[in-house]
């Protein structure tokens, strides 16, 4: 079971704001090639203007945005999760369970792992915008990883995301994170995969690309 944040850009490019993930062409693939288990996958539309705040755990005060984060979780998981659960015939554990997202849609896909692990055993970080409240999330975590340490976390990042200055430090950024983990004891390979792609840009065909190896990292057939 996967959530994917930015709904309208998962499935369809008729639908999107900004391009397509082929998500559902991508699983599908996988599947009849044997590659991961059948999954069901659920496409949360954004709210428009209200993204950025609804895809932020707290407040910056330097772009006087962000800090719905917490109401959004609570949707998915109050509203939406037991929904989709008592609809569908889904395994319903935190392991079976993950969420994905990319820029905005990777930090609080972090977050959600961070804050609701008890919900959600995998957590999809893709071109994270770690950079959000003066790196509040990444500080948080460097202060206490514990609530990571039962995840499976996949991390991603590309050299080209934005201008040189900007890229550098998203791309520290998400080293800063991958070594947190590390120090907390969880195992690269195993526990979370960590990425660094070389020309990658900041955009939905880039994320397409390597969707498929965060679908074989969270759901490979044993």
């Amino acid at each position: 079971m996967l959530y994917l944040h930015d709904g309208q850009n998962c499935f369809d490019a008729s639908t999107s704001f900004a391009g397509e993930w082929r998500a559902d062409e991508t699983a599908t693939e996988l599947i009849e090639a044997g590659k991961i288990q059948p999954i069901i996958m659920v496409a949360i539309a954004n709210a428009g203007d209200a993204r950025i705040d609804e895809y932020t755990p707290t407040r910056d005060q330097t772009r006087a945005r962000g800090g719905s984060g917490k109401l959004y979780a609570k949707f998915l998981t109050d509203e939406l999760k037991p929904f989709i659960d008592s609809h569908y015939r889904t395994l319903t554990d935190r392991e079976h369970t993950g969420v994905c997202g990319s820029s905005l849609g990777g930090l609080i896909s972090l977050y959600l792992g961070y804050q609701h692990g008890d919900v959600f055993g995998m957590c999809g970080v893709m071109s994270p915008s770690l950079f959000w409240d003066d790196q509040q999330l990444l500080k948080a975590i460097e202060s206490d990883p514990a609530p990571l340490k039962r995840e499976r976390i996949w991390l991603d990042i590309g050299t080209a995301e934005g201008p040189p200055e900007e890229a550098g430090a998203n791309v520290a950024n998400v080293q800063w994170l991958a070594v947190t983990l590390k120090k907390a004891g969880l195992i690269e390979g195993t526990d979370f995969s960590s990425r660094t792609i070389e020309g990658a840009q900041h955009n939905e065909k880039a994320w397409a690309d390597r969707f498929g190896n965060v679908l074989q990292f969270f759901f490979a057939k044993s």
